[in-house]
């Protein structure tokens, strides 16, 4: 019985005394430096974006009147310096897009400068030299710039619903 009950406590001692501690590798996460962005209009995220060559490309294969749903990246040339009311993107090659931003709902701020990510409808069409005079005049153009407007254009637009402004 004396050999029973030592056996016992042996026993109860190795198991205690076991070593349960896994040797696990820490799991190595890669972290990809996060991007602050200001949002305006709806919320929208960064993903799937198209670059400017690749927009580009689709604005080049549309005509007057077609539309397209889309998110693209761009560079801001210009904001309106009255209220924000739209942008301008540069689009390469001399070419820009007109961004207005969806029922008048948000305007950028005034000395918003650099890329952007904005979603929404890009559409090909023409624009009036009313429209054209109205814009240069918002833009705070000479009277002679105003003046050389004298017809119409094909531009690119896009209609935002949501707007990111990288910080």
């Amino acid at each position: 019985m004396k050999n029973t009950i030592l056996l016992f406590f042996a026993l109860i001692l190795m198991v205690s005394c076991k070593n349960d501690a896994k040797t696990e590798t820490p799991e190595i996460k890669e972290e990809t430096p996060e991007i602050a962005y200001a949002s305006f209009g709806d919320k929208i995220d960064a993903n799937d974006a198209l670059s400017t060559a690749a927009m580009n490309e689709k604005y080049n294969a549309m005509s007057v009147g077609d539309t397209i749903t889309t998110k693209m990246v761009g560079t801001i040339t210009e904001v309106c310096p009255k209220k924000g009311c739209w942008m301008n993107l540069d689009m390469g090659d001399g070419k820009t897009v007109k961004v207005r931003f969806k029922d008048y709902g948000f305007f950028m701020p005034l000395d918003a400068k650099g890329e952007v990510i904005i979603n929404g409808k890009a559409f090909v069409s023409e624009t009036s030299v009313e429209d054209l005079k109205h814009y240069a005049e918002d833009a705070k153009k000479s009277e002679e710039e105003i003046a050389a407007i004298t017809e119409p254009e094909i531009t690119f637009g896009f209609e935002a619903d949501g707007v990111l402004l990288k910080q």
